[in-house]
């Protein structure tokens, strides 16, 4: 016990500080502030003055005695025994030595001990005494109740039998005979509920010692105790070995049960008690008595249910005793195991992540592996027990299988970077900020045009093809103050560069041209404007030019519900001329404008977080990813997990190329020193250390693999969908190489939407930077054709092309290559042989002739016959023949071609059976080149 100040004491004990110092100060110590120390032995004299006060005649405790309760002594001795054993047949005996050791124990027990031990005696004896009273009041509560019970029940008897004796006595001498016996069998019927009262003696003790109380008889254990409280010395205590100390307790006398189920005997028998005692009743009475004859015949060892077999052997009625004990609610068979079924379905929290092995799943459930394939397949999901399947799909077969599905926990660095970035947006004082522009529009309608004027550049001119792949980003010092613009392209290919940099922004600018007007690409701006939840502004470009018509754009704007504020609406309609420059301030004014309703603002003290912009592989500085920083501050040597990527900032360069330190909100800066390419569109987050930006790519990276484990293909539909386009169709492989991910994203999206039931395009793999040498093994081993979009192979790539003989292509231009790709996916159909028939002649009248046979005079009905095509012969519209013309004569003359309206002769080769009303059918066979 520990050392603790006098009002904590106070505390533990539930009392007032002044009473314990007042019992303190009566006990004879000195204490009179609360915060004193009060050690453990002046708590142990209180104990012992506090005892003493309340009647318990204890001496005070030695505080000093620290003598040990009993001391035990052990001792143990080796000796060894030479045994004689008999030799076989002619051998003579040899002698064995034996080991034996003797253990013995002594245990001397302090006399204070054993004074306490006598001490605690009658206070036990009192608490047995008064519980045995309870008993027996309690048994003699139950007999009253039962005689009251018994003389109602035979007061009601009586009155029956005496209105049955007063009807039978007007009745014949036969009669009154078989009511008397009647009355004389319901009288013996009546025995049992007369004598059904259970006899609370039969269950007492029997030859209870006089003199002393039974009950406390039968409180003590059957091994007795050496009472030593007369002796004067310390008596030494012999431990026997431990199955001799277990002691042997009798079994409660059982509760009297009021509801009867068999006959008992009588409550004052004396015989009862006598035939218990000298073995002359029922086994069930032998039972019943507690030390009677139950433990007689030394079978101690005997359960209830193994004494309950062996009386069930019994010579004469087998299954007796087992029967009586199933009766009184014992055990009906001995050795049962004691498992018993669940009565309720057990329910189990079932953990789901993203990617979930069948067997493992079906090991969380505690189910068979078999159970959760079943309930795919009612699903429609064909998985076996090793494949893996998804979130959505794992959480639908835990309900269906009647179980909790609990969410995964969540990765414990992801938490953390949440916390991280949560914490800076939180702490940090938010500052206003330049607004983010997205130039969008359909393409070749002035986009990086208008943008350069702005910015004084020519980027345009310098583009391939004249139109823009990359999405730009530059931020412009305009006399309204700083603006980012964010160029995208504008090619029907670039729909998710296009959704990106509307997910970005804060405004939209629509550039239209006003003598083009609404294109498809304009119609999807403005959705995904819409889907962005961002304002737009339209600018009607190439008003220079004299066939302009901006009522036709609004108009075609109109219809897509973009109103101009002139009718009406809240979207602004600038003209403006990237050429000749007209308009550009006003679309200036209405940035600003629009800007500042809408209160943009930042936190710049913190670490900055953004989205990637544009991501390229450069040979010489590595990965590169165009950047917008979103908030904070982005600093030279941060460190910055990027999607699955993470690295150290070693360099920023802004749009112009210089290098820069830092870079704020909405300001899109390049950055170099990231460990992979990030996938354009992911998010960017500064953290403390490089740890956990491992962490945090690593779990990331992990997601993804899982991800990419879940069988796409494994759906019932699927499978129904792919069945027939096995052998049939053909597949064009592609690996595509660009320069930067945006590129890569858009050709794969594009190329593999091409093909048809005959022929399909599979991008086999599409990365950024130059072609490399594994790129080209991938190529040969898959038979595949190689793009290189704005990228050229190595020396160590062009050595595998050249021997494996690969097809590779470069390009510029987005168009040109799925241009090309679609030819040579058309090559792979091959040619389409189409019917054509080009004339019917009817038969009016069947000549006979020596030299060809039968020969048909015929009526040409619809377009011509030629000699050189193969025809057919229709009988009531059916097919009957075909073949080929022997002879086509008009008259005499022998021609070769017969046109409508004109009478001929024809002679059918190897057919001379037919007939007048047939129709003879000229067709042709024509290859045509399927396309896509």
């Amino acid at each position: 016990m520990s050392d603790v100040t006098i009002k904590q004491l106070a505390q533990v004990l539930g009392m007032p500080v002044d009473k314990l110092l007042g019992q303190l100060g009566e006990a004879g110590m000195k204490f009179s502030d609360p915060e004193q120390v009060i050690s453990s032995t002046e708590k142990v004299k209180l104990l012992g003055f506090l005892r003493r006060t309340h009647g318990k005649n204890e001496p005070a405790v030695e505080v000093a005695d620290s003598a040990p309760r009993q001391i035990t002594l052990r001792r143990r001795t080796v000796g060894e025994l030479k045994v004689s054993t008999p030799g076989g047949r002619g051998a003579a005996s040899t002698a064995k030595t034996v080991n034996v050791e003797v253990r013995a124990k002594r245990t001397y027990v302090k006399r204070s001990v054993i004074a306490e031990e006598a001490s605690a005696e009658p206070e036990r004896e009192e608490a047995v005494r008064k519980l045995a009273e309870s008993r027996e009041q309690r048994k003699q509560e139950e007999q009253d109740r039962h005689e009251a019970e018994q003389r109602k029940q035979e007061a009601q008897q009586r009155a029956l039998e005496e209105q049955q004796r007063a009807q039978e006595e007007a009745e014949a001498h036969r009669r009154q005979v078989e009511a008397e016996a009647a009355a004389a069998a319901a009288e013996a019927a009546s025995e049992p509920e007369e004598v059904a009262e259970p006899a609370p003696e039969a269950v007492e003790p029997v030859a209870a010692p006089s003199g002393s109380p039974a009950p406390a008889i039968e409180a003590q254990p059957v091994v007795q105790r050496l009472d030593t409280r007369g002796l004067g010395m310390i008596v030494p205590q012999v431990h026997e070995p431990r199955k001799r100390e277990k002691l042997v307790k009798p079994a409660p006398a059982p509760a009297p049960a009021p509801a009867p189920a068999r006959p008992a005997a009588p409550a004052a028998s004396g015989d009862a008690r006598g035939k218990a005692r000298h073995g002359s009743g029922t086994g069930r009475d032998r039972d019943d008595v507690v030390g009677g004859k139950r433990f007689a015949g030394g079978e101690l060892h005997l359960s209830d249910a193994d004494r309950a077999r062996r009386s069930s052997g019994k010579r004469g009625k087998p299954g007796k005793g087992a029967v009586r004990e199933v009766a009184r609610g014992g055990s009906p068979a001995a050795g049962a195991h004691g498992f018993t079924r669940p009565t309720a379905a057990v329910v189990r929290e079932v953990v789901v992540g993203d990617a979930n092995v069948v067997a493992e799943l079906a090991q969380k459930m505690a189910v068979k592996g078999s159970e959760v394939v079943k309930a795919l397949f009612k699903m429609g999901v064909m998985a076996t027990i090793n494949q893996t399947i998804d979130h959505d799909t794992a959480a639908l077969v835990v309900e269906e299988l009647g179980h909790k599905m609990v969410e995964a926990n969540a990765n414990n660095a992801e938490a953390a970077l949440a916390a991280h970035t949560q914490s800076a947006e939180l702490d940090g004082e938010k500052e206003p900020r330049p607004p983010v522009v997205t130039i969008m529009g359909h393409v070749d309608h002035g986009k990086t045009s208008l943008l350069d004027y702005i910015r004084r550049t020519k980027v345009a001119s310098g583009e391939a093809g004249g139109i823009t792949q990359h999405i730009g980003a530059y931020h412009v010092e305009t006399p309204k103050g700083v603006i980012t613009f964010l160029d995208t392209p504008g090619h029907a290919a670039f729909t998710a560069m296009r959704a990106r940099g509307a997910q970005s922004t804060d405004i939209v600018v629509l550039v239209v041209a006003a003598d083009d007007g609404v294109m498809p690409q304009t119609a999807e701006a403005v959705q995904h404007a819409r889907a962005a939840k961002v304002p737009l502004i339209v600018a009607l470009n190439k008003m220079d030019k004299s066939d302009a018509n901006p009522d036709h754009v609004k108009q075609g704007l109109g219809n897509l519900e973009v109103i101009p504020e002139e009718w009406g609406g809240d979207t602004p309609f600038v003209p403006v001329s990237a050429k000749t420059g007209m308009g550009v301030d006003e679309l200036l004014d209405a940035i600003s404008v629009q800007a500042e309703v809408m209160e943009l603002t930042a936190v710049v003290d913190g670490p900055a977080s953004g989205v990637v912009i544009e991501s390229s592989l450069d040979k010489g500085r590595g990965p590169v990813a165009t950047v917008l920083v979103q908030q904070g501050t982005l600093k030279r040597g941060d460190f910055v997990v990027c999607g699955i990527e993470y690295g150290r900032m070693r360099a920023l360069v802004d749009e112009t190329g210089k290098t820069v330190q830092e870079a704020g909100p909405s300001i899109p800066v390049q950055v170099l020193g990231l460990s992979g390419v990030p996938e354009a569109g992911d998010d960017f987050v500064v953290v403390a250390d490089e740890k956990l930006a491992k962490q945090v790519a690593a779990e990331r990276q992990q997601k993804r693999r899982e991800t990419r484990m879940v069988s796409k293909a494994n759906r019932l539909e699927d499978i129904m969908a792919q069945m027939g386009q096995g052998a049939g169709q053909q597949t064009l492989n592609i690996l595509v190489k660009a320069d930067v991910q945006g590129s890569v994203e858009a050709l794969r999206e594009s190329l593999g939407s091409i093909g048809n039931e005959n022929v399909k395009v599979n991008v086999i793999s599409a990365g950024v930077g130059g072609i490399t040498e594994s790129d080209a093994t991938l190529a040969a081993a898959s038979k595949a054709l190689v793009i290189g979009f704005n990228v050229r192979a190595d020396a160590s790539a062009r050595k595998v092309i050249d021997t494996a003989g690969l097809d590779v292509r470069y390009f510029s231009i987005i168009y040109d290559v799925i241009d090309q790709v679609k030819q040579a996916a058309s090559g792979l159909l091959g040619v389409e042989i189409r019917e054509e028939i080009i004339g019917i002649a009817q038969v009016r009248e069947v000549f006979r002739s020596s030299k060809f046979g039968a020969v048909a005079g015929c009526m040409v009905v619809e377009g011509h016959v030629k000699r050189s095509k193969p025809i057919r012969v229709l009988r009531d519209n059916t097919v009957v023949f075909e073949g080929e013309l022997e002879s086509l004569r008009r008259f005499k003359d022998l021609v070769d071609e017969v046109r409508n309206g004109m009478e001929c002769g024809i002679a059918v080769k190897q057919y001379n059976d037919v007939k007048v009303g047939d129709q003879i059918e000229c067709f042709e066979r024509i290859e045509v080149a399927r396309t896509l």
